[in-house]
């Protein structure tokens, strides 16, 4: 992977710590909007996560990738994914 991983790192910890947030909200029966609104906050950091790790995957792997055959597997890989998100 060559993505930053101290980035990496500290989105998921930042992430980890609004789940652990959320559950908490949960177990003391917290109005439901407030609830929604730290999973989405939670579901942006993850997505901002995903971005760097595909952005690295795209600036380092598809382009360094030795042959043709190489490239478009790392392309396709990347197609795929993207389709898984969207």
């Amino acid at each position: 992977m060559q993505a930053d991983k101290a980035k990496i790192n500290r989105l998921l910890k930042t992430a980890r710590g609004q789940i652990d947030g959320i559950l908490k909200m949960v177990e003391e029966d917290r109005y439901c909007m407030d609830i929604s609104h730290q999973l989405m906050a939670t579901e942006a950091i993850l997505n901002k996560a995903n971005k760097e790790i595909l952005t690295a995957h795209l600036k380092s792997c598809v382009t360094n990738a030795r042959t043709d055959e190489e490239r478009e597997e790392k392309v396709d890989e990347l197609v795929t994914m993207l389709g898984k998100i969207m």
